[in-house]
């Protein structure tokens, strides 16, 4: 992509959900209409990569019998390389792993396309994106982390914000085509500062499932998003 999506994109967080009606939770996100969510944010821990250990490869493969919404499953996991491509193989719209995790972050793109999904990656909060430019060529997303991996309800970093604006404008300019997404710390408050950046996807754990309607939520926060976004 050369410009940011039509519409800014809204990922639900499954990790703010009620893990016992994994099912219904991403039903209740999955509805047509404004209140369907663009996709929905699996993350995947190892309790090695962070400190925490949530669900895997079996889940995911549930998730896609129910689930008509494209699966983004972010893997904070150690050796990716040999895990990750079978997130694709089941199915997985998008696989993002870590650049301080990918030992051949080229090949893995390369490899989870072969697989049939989309390649992202992911830097956490103190990675400078500088050193990863020439590898982001490969890949179809580039997720910025605004807390550090490995739970949920944590606070918006917003200094990150400066690598969302590197990457937009080099997407903008040609030098990349990827989408920009940003996850950790994302509800009301800070969407918008994330837009103004440049953000294409959000991803929101406790402000969509901690809501009383989550679609409801989606649909209000892709508006702000909207409302945010700078005039091109």
């Amino acid at each position: 992509m050369a410009s940011q999506s039509l519409r800014p994109l809204i990922a639900p967080s499954i990790l703010s959900a009620d893990f016992a009606r994994l099912g219904e939770e991403v039903a209740a996100v999955a509805r047509d209409g404004e209140t369907r969510a663009d996709w929905v944010h699996v993350d995947v821990m190892d309790n090695h990569f962070v400190p925490n250990l949530t669900l895997g490869l079996p889940v995911v493969e549930s998730l896609r019998k129910v689930a008509d919404v494209p699966l983004d499953c972010h893997l904070m996991i150690e050796n990716p390389d040999k895990w990750a491509p079978g997130y694709a193989e089941a199915g997985a719209y998008n696989v993002t792993v870590h650049a301080e995790a990918a030992h051949d972050p080229v090949m893995l793109a390369k490899n989870l396309r072969a697989a049939g999904a989309k390649a992202g990656l992911s830097v956490k909060p103190g990675t400078p994106l500088e050193g990863h430019l020439d590898t982001l060529k490969h890949y179809d997303t580039l997720l910025v982390m605004s807390v550090e991996p490995g739970f949920g309800g944590q606070s918006f970093i917003p200094d990150v914000l400066e690598k969302v604006r590197t990457a937009r404008r080099l997407v903008d300019t040609g030098h990349l085509r990827l989408v920009v997404e940003i996850d950790g710390g994302i509800n009301a408050d800070t969407i918008e500062q994330a837009a103004e950046a440049g953000v294409d996807c959000f991803v929101a754990g406790s402000a969509v499932y901690g809501a009383e309607d989550p679609g409801r939520a989606v649909a209000a926060l892709r508006d702000q998003a909207a409302g945010a976004r700078p005039a091109h």
